[in-house]
């Protein structure tokens, strides 16, 4: 049964003079872990299958973005006609989503993978670009599950992060003495 404490699961943001304010139910944190376990798995498990199997970059870059009216069709069509850059992508891709998809399921250094996963969400949503039923689409809501993901500290729920945040160097916690970890970790 879930329980409610004052104080507990309340959220607020202000932005540009806005704030927006919410309480969470205590349940969310079996969902904010649900969402993390299920993107690591689909990374992992993409990202593991272009490592054992065929996987080229190059095709998908020059062709995909050509039709639709991709508004980034220039830019896929210069990264796949620029032998670097698809070699770039034939390492990047396959390894990313693999180490995106294992820090997620162990919890390790998850705002970092969160960030990179919504950047690569971000790139595949350009690159398959079809808005014949609207905006929103799949490769969005992943780039948003990511961000969901970074932003409630996923890995602080039975992940490594809780931790590594945690653990001491001279009486100081890690993200005591490196502040910036708190935009890593999490």
């Amino acid at each position: 049964m879930a329980t409610t404490t004052p104080g507990v699961n309340e959220l607020e943001s202000r932005i540009g003079g806005f704030t927006v304010r919410g309480r969470a139910h205590s349940l969310s944190a079996w969902f904010v872990l649900a969402l993390r376990l299920m993107m690591g798995y689909a990374f992992a498990y993409s990202g593991i299958t272009k490592l054992t199997g065929e996987f080229a970059a190059g095709g998908y870059l020059a062709n995909v973005a050509a039709t639709n009216g991709n508004p980034l069709a220039g830019v896929f069509a210069w990264m796949g006609s620029t032998p670097w850059f698809v070699e770039f992508a034939n390492i990047a891709v396959p390894w990313g989503e693999t180490l995106i998809g294992l820090g997620l399921l162990v919890g390790a250094a998850v705002r970092l993978a969160a960030f990179f996963g919504a950047l690569m969400m971000v790139m595949f949503y350009f690159g398959n670009w079809e808005i014949a039923h609207g905006l929103i689409n799949g490769d969005f809501a992943y780039m948003l599950v990511f961000l969901a993901v970074a932003a409630f500290g996923a890995g602080r729920i039975l992940g490594l992060d809780q931790y590594i945040e945690a653990y001491e160097i001279n009486g100081q916690t890690l993200v005591e003495r490196y502040p910036v970890l708190e935009y890593v970790l999490g």
